[in-house]
């Protein structure tokens, strides 16, 4: 039986009511990702026909869920709220803080000393408040989530960008800050602007070497990393039903390259078979009891121009596999044009490393199609020239293909099986000679390809693709190959020629696990004890925010004017850093060390303005907060892309930032500073940006009228006594107004509960 079955009875009895409502009051059909949203409306929220991309609206979501290292300070803002227990379904899944080095029972054993402090914080603190919590080894969040929370017309927020996965079954899963899923645990509406809808009609029926993960790497071509900011990604058509479920997740969970608020697929017989193979039939029964309303109405994919914001139309059976990357995942390139593109630019082609897995392709479907390369390569003669490794997604995938052999297939062609865990995908992989900065190329079936993001090595050329395409070019050991049409030589001096992946979209003979890492939180955790050292360097309770004075804000400095990409990566780097998750001093050391300077174009070296001289990021900032002066960050296009890591929002303002002006920010990392009472703002006009010079001494005018919709003004004093203004936007409504003004939503919350 699922878990929380009575909770997701509940949102199937009232979904049809409250769709037919939003459907009279609209006076037209509805998409699918609009029945979700409207059925999911807070209690408070008045219902109206919210301006798509403009309208602030409050949601109720089912459920929330968070990785060890953003729960942690999601946890930590929680326990200040002062609420006894979560009042939605919730759990903690332990992923994120096990490096990958040696393999699986190494490496967990390591992680499982290294970090005992945080994963007994986090298993407490579950038990305390009423959260489910997922050992280390059990799996990635989302993976777990998609075997055994994720249901089709269900809303859930998570605190990692990834989330959005669970659309893959047919959900609004949203990637979402810490302070975010405080709010939802503690009761209270969360806030979303509604988003703009992007539909995807897919045709055709995928075959060969093609697979679900070329879908969404061709969409990152077409969208690139900012074309779905602030939208839902909705598939649909005859060839988003030939899609496994596990596929389709694959292609929501890379949505979130595009910037999208979510994807989604309209609940089908692949959802069905899904939910019945992980020990879901109640949940497919009654899935199918409304199965009408779990996919969009038939006029909207009939006539999708007249109902979508953007249409993108994609011939699965003309689809031809992609490698995306180095550097950025929307930069799409299909495997024919490959070696072109590759001799053409420069990047080395000799393949160092191949790695399968991560939350975006680690299920059955896609491990047992890297399997019979595998396979088929040992058959022919060949080894792979290239370091092959692999991450299962969960304990219960891991349990199954090593039942099945699986993992014996892989280790006797030399691969190394790391972890149940996100592991190189998010930097935390300890790679030999990684140090050494040398120029080279891996390949993955990630979803993300940022410079450092894998081993740290900013010369390290990260290409995404499928695991078939991973398994192939890792055998080949050259990024100028392509399996479907060259030849490699075997051992024994042949020629031979790969023949098309095969696989399973689920276990032949059923899903098997002895342990799957799951721990129940006590029936009343009045009594547990959460325990936090005062000399703990991974754990630091958390003080309120200082409140805004009610002045305008002036004499700020200039920290850093960024230029060009600054991810969440950059202000907030992952890798060894997530050991101080929990900490919000110590982590603070990593602030802005990943983005480049725009006077001198080095990374972390900025100007310090009290002494005149270069030094690293945090070490000016905080000679900044010892003297009680402000400052402000300045930032380029899609500013805050990525992770939904609110560390990056938290940092500078625990380290006296008081603004980030920007051209553009993503959508997450915005909200993050709102939530955490910090201005983001950005430029009326983007040439402005040019303004910004390294000596500057900024006001910000115009915060005693802090109004929605007004502009507010910036006064520029430049070091050769002239000054100028310029005219900065904000999307603040109201009600984020407040949280600025509070210095923060949490103290708002804290002040709610002691009133």
């Amino acid at each position: 039986m699922a878990f929380d079955i009575e909770m997701i009875k509940k949102v199937y009895s009232q979904m049809p009511s409250k769709i037919e409502a939003a459907r009279k009051e609209l006076g037209r059909p509805l998409t699918l990702a609009e029945k979700i949203l409207y059925s999911h409306l807070h209690i408070d929220q008045k219902f109206e026909n919210f301006e798509r991309g403009k309208s602030y609206v409050d949601f109720g979501p089912d459920r929330v869920a968070m990785q060890d290292a953003t729960a942690q300070m999601a946890l930590l803002q929680f326990m200040q709220a002062g609420r006894p227990t979560v009042a939605v379904p919730s759990t903690v899944h332990c992923d994120h803080l096990i490096t990958a080095k040696v393999g699986a029972k190494t490496d967990l054993e390591f992680a499982t000393k290294e970090s005992k402090e945080v994963f007994d914080f986090l298993g407490s603190v579950s038990n305390k408040y009423g959260l489910g919590f997922w050992k280390p080894g059990a799996g990635i969040i989302h993976q777990v989530v998609l075997e055994n929370y994720a249901f089709p017309g269900g809303m859930m927020i998570g605190t990692d960008s990834h989330t959005v996965n669970a659309g893959g079954l047919g959900m609004i899963a949203i990637g979402v800050g810490g302070a975010d899923a405080c709010d939802v645990m503690a009761g209270l509406p969360w806030e979303l602007k509604f988003p703009k809808l992007i539909g995807i009609k897919l045709t055709g029926k995928l075959s060969g070497w093609a697979s679900a993960k070329d879908v969404i790497l061709k969409v990152a071509g077409i969208l690139t990393v900012k074309g779905g900011t602030d939208k839902v990604i909705e598939y649909f058509g005859e060839g988003a039903i030939s899609l496994s479920c596990t596929g389709k997740g694959t292609i929501c969970n890379m949505g979130a390259e595009v910037g999208a608020t979510t994807s989604t697929f309209g609940y089908d017989e692949s959802m069905s078979r899904y939910l019945k193979a992980t020990n879901r039939a109640d949940v497919a029964a009654l899935a199918d009891g409304i199965k009408q309303h779990l996919t969009g109405d038939p006029e909207v994919y009939a006539n999708p121009e007249k109902y979508f914001d953007e249409v993108i139309e994609l011939n699965l059976s003309e689809l031809e596999p992609h490698v995306n990357g180095p550097f950025t995942p929307d930069l799409a390139t299909p495997i024919s044009k490959l070696k072109a593109a590759a001799l053409e630019n420069g990047w080395p082609v000799k393949i160092e490393a191949g790695l399968i897995g991560s939350c975006t392709n680690s299920s059955y479907e896609d491990i047992s199609r890297a399997v019979s390369l595998a396979k088929q390569a040992s058959a022919k003669g060949l080894k792979p020239k290239a370091e092959y490794m692999i991450n299962p997604g969960s304990e219960q995938i891991r349990f199954t293909i090593e039942r099945d052999g699986f993992l014996k297939v892989f280790e006797d062609f030399g691969a190394t099986v790391f972890t149940n865990a996100c592991g190189p995908c998010i930097g935390m992989w300890d790679r030999v000679g990684a140090e050494k900065k040398e120029k080279n190329t891996i390949i993955h079936s990630f979803n993300r390809n940022f410079a450092k993001r894998a081993d740290g090595n900013p010369n390290t050329y990260a290409f995404v693709a499928s695991p078939e395409m991973v398994a192939a070019l890792a055998i080949a050991g050259d990024l100028t190959f392509n399996p479907m049409t060259d030849f490699l030589t075997n051992e024994k001096g042949e020629k031979v020629k790969l023949d098309e992946p095969t696989g399973f979209e689920l276990p032949p003979k059923g899903f098997d696990v002895k342990d799957a890492g799951f721990q129940a939180p006590a029936a009343d955790g009045s009594k547990v004890e959460v325990l936090v050292s005062p000399d703990s360097q991974r754990l630091q309770i958390l003080a309120p925010f200082t409140p805004w004075e009610g002045v305008d804000i002036k004499d700020l400095k200039l920290l850093i004017k960024a230029k060009g990409k600054c991810t969440t990566d950059h202000i907030s780097m992952a890798g060894p850093w997530l050991k101080y998750r929990g900490h919000l001093d110590n982590i603070s050391n990593n602030m802005l060390i990943g983005a480049i300077n725009a006077f001198n174009d080095k990374t972390d070296s900025v100007k310090n303005q009290l002494s005149n001289n270069y030094d690293t990021v945090p070490a000016v900032q905080r000679s900044y907060k010892a003297e009680g002066i402000g400052s402000i960050v300045v930032g380029d296009e899609n500013y805050g892309e990525g992770s939904s890591r609110e560390h990056a929002a938290m940092e500078p303002r625990h380290l006296g930032v008081r603004a980030v002006l920007v051209k553009s920010f993503a959508r997450i990392h915005e909200t993050n500073l709102k939530k955490q009472g910090m201005l983001a703002l950005t430029f009326s006009n983007k040439e402005d940006y040019n303004k910004i010079l390294e000596d500057d001494i900024i006001d910000i005018i115009g915060l005693t009228h802090f109004t929605p919709g007004q502009h507010l003004t910036i006064v520029l004093h430049h070091n050769n006594g002239v000054s100028e203004e310029i005219n900065v936007n904000h999307s603040y409504n109201a009600q984020q107004i407040e949280w600025f003004k509070a210095g923060g939503a949490l103290n708002i919350i804290r002040a709610s509960v002691k009133a």
